[in-house]
């Protein structure tokens, strides 16, 4: 059977989003999230129903092509319509943004105008003098505009809705790259006495200073002048979802896997050692991890349960699994010893789907699932990993190096690291 053909199976097993779509244009969104929820239980139940299939048949040693594709098809049907639903979920719980009052407006909506015209025609005209009216505390006499709040704050909500690691990690906003933290690291120590005992002095807890590693990250985005003169929508929010594109690709790569230099340290690139039991002691900083326990794969639904509890139990309270697609494709074909499936969707409105009854994030900077790789993630991120941003996107406006194109240098500063070890835990895929 072709590729083709197997997703026209699919389709007639499960209604298409698109069609559902169509049948509620101009519909409110409550209809279409009660329609969406509902063909995602449809798809769970004939996913679960192909996968029996297929290990049925792997277990009499009949490998199955047709059975793997269809099972491919309806995890992308799954993936699909979970992204669905918690779309239509999150535009139902947006509301207005509260705005500013009096002068404050007037001054931030002036200085939004001035900035318009400084992206379109090179205006320059009073805008150093708008920013502090804009109470905008980017502005130094390095060349540049600082960006007016309001394109700020769409640049950064933005990231967050393209990234998931903003909206699952602790993101702090910074004046400068000297921010740091204390950590207590606890050594405290007590003992046992008798009513007239001499009561001898004991260690002292002791803290950690830790900071984020910083780095610049820059886009450069270009148009020409003649299509700046014809835009017939803002110029603000062109180069908003532009440079939105280009930082949120390299900020999450990093905060997963950047090496620290000039660009954060992302949680993956820290040290780590194999989960001992709870008398072992590592350096502080040093992540630890679960093995698979099978070569480039997997391996036994135990592992992921073992990686569960390695986690302390007042961290399991807001922790998540964060991994790829690929590796979430691999997750839901797996079985516990009773033939439970340990994924399973969220078929009521505001429930996730969960792995072992914790939410699965696809970040698709982790690892795929391959010897020695770690695609698998646990943990709190809130608590473990820090991001910094320092206040103040720039702007320089080049209209002469690359004519007849208008260049827009944009930069920013932002900082990431692990800040409590403890916090996440690791799977790694045996040799």
């Amino acid at each position: 059977m072709q590729r083709t053909s197997i997703a026209a199976t699919v389709a007639e097993s499960v209604p298409s989003l698109r069609n559902m779509r169509r049948r509620n244009d101009g519909g409110d969104s409550h209809t279409e999230l009660r329609a969406g929820i509902k063909q995602l239980g449809e798809a769970f139940a004939e996913f679960k129903k192909t996968n029996d299939e297929r290990l049925e048949k792997l277990g009499k040693g009949q490998a199955d092509p047709l059975l793997e594709g269809k099972l491919d098809e309806l995890n992308k049907k799954l993936s699909e319509l979970e992204s669905f639903k918690k779309t239509t979920e999150d535009n139902l719980k947006k509301k207005a943004r509260p705005g500013l009052t009096g002068g404050d407006e007037e001054a931030c909506e002036e200085h939004r105008k001035a900035f318009d015209g400084f992206l379109r025609k090179g205006r320059e005209e009073g805008l150093r003098d708008l920013e502090a009216k804009a109470l905008n505390l980017g502005t130094d006499a390095d060349g540049g505009y600082a960006v007016p709040d309001e394109l700020d704050r769409n640049i950064t909500q933005l990231e967050r809705d393209l990234g998931i690691m903003r909206s699952l990690c602790n993101v702090v906003p910074v004046g400068s790259e000297e921010y740091k933290k204390l950590v207590n690291m606890g050594g405290g120590a007590s003992g046992w006495v008798g009513e007239t005992d001499e009561r001898s002095e004991t260690a002292t807890p002791k803290l950690a200073q830790i900071a984020p590693t910083f780095g610049e990250i820059y886009a450069n985005p270009a148009i020409t002048q003649k299509a700046l003169d014809d835009m017939f929508f803002s110029a603000e929010t062109w180069l908003a979802e532009e440079v939105a594109w280009e930082f949120d690709q390299k900020e999450n790569g990093a905060f997963v896997s950047g090496d620290g230099a000039k660009k954060p340290k992302g949680f993956l690139a820290y040290a780590s050692t194999v989960v001992t039991d709870k008398a072992g002691t590592r350096p502080f900083g040093t992540l630890q991890f679960v093995t698979s326990g099978a070569a480039a794969a997997l391996g036994s639904p135990d592992r992921l349960i073992d990686l569960v509890h390695s986690l302390k139990r007042g961290y399991r309270k807001n922790a998540v699994f964060l991994g790829n697609g690929l590796t979430l494709a691999a997750l839901r074909k797996l079985k516990d010893s009773e033939g439970n499936y340990l994924w399973r969707p969220g078929l009521e409105a505001g429930e996730p789907g969960v792995l072992l009854g914790y939410r699965y994030e696809e970040e698709e900077s982790m690892p795929d699932i391959a010897a020695d790789s770690i695609p698998l993630a646990f943990g709190d991120f809130k608590r473990g990993y820090t991001i910094a941003d320092v206040k103040g996107i720039r702007v320089l406006r080049d209209p002469f190096t690359n004519k007849p194109y208008v260049h827009f240098y944009t930069t920013k500063r932002v900082g990431g690291g692990v800040m409590d070890s403890l916090a996440i835990k690791l799977l790694k895929i045996a040799a």
